[in-house]
């Protein structure tokens, strides 16, 4: 090696729920009603803690806001030294 760093990256899936509920005026509360997914549900998927998603719910969302999936759902690389901090 010629003295470079190398970090390592890690990919981690960003929600983009809250964004979205904002730019349509509506609540967790209203979309919990109109897709049938329980508040509490809706509330991981929000904070970023879902570790699944199931297709029919995806697509319940995305009808419900309008969007496409890649407006909710993005792809962020993080360097693995962010771990830690």
């Amino acid at each position: 090696m010629s003295g470079a760093i190398h970090k390592e990256m890690h990919k981690e899936i960003k929600v983009n729920l809250d964004l979205l509920l904002v730019q349509r005026r509506m609540s967790l509360t209203e979309l919990s009603l109109e897709v049938g997914i329980t508040l509490a549900n809706l509330s991981v998927l929000k904070r970023g803690r879902a570790r699944a998603i199931r297709f029919s719910t995806l697509a319940a969302i995305c009808e419900a806001l309008k969007c496409q999936p890649g407006d909710l759902l993005e792809l962020d690389d993080q360097p693995d030294d962010d771990l830690n901090s």
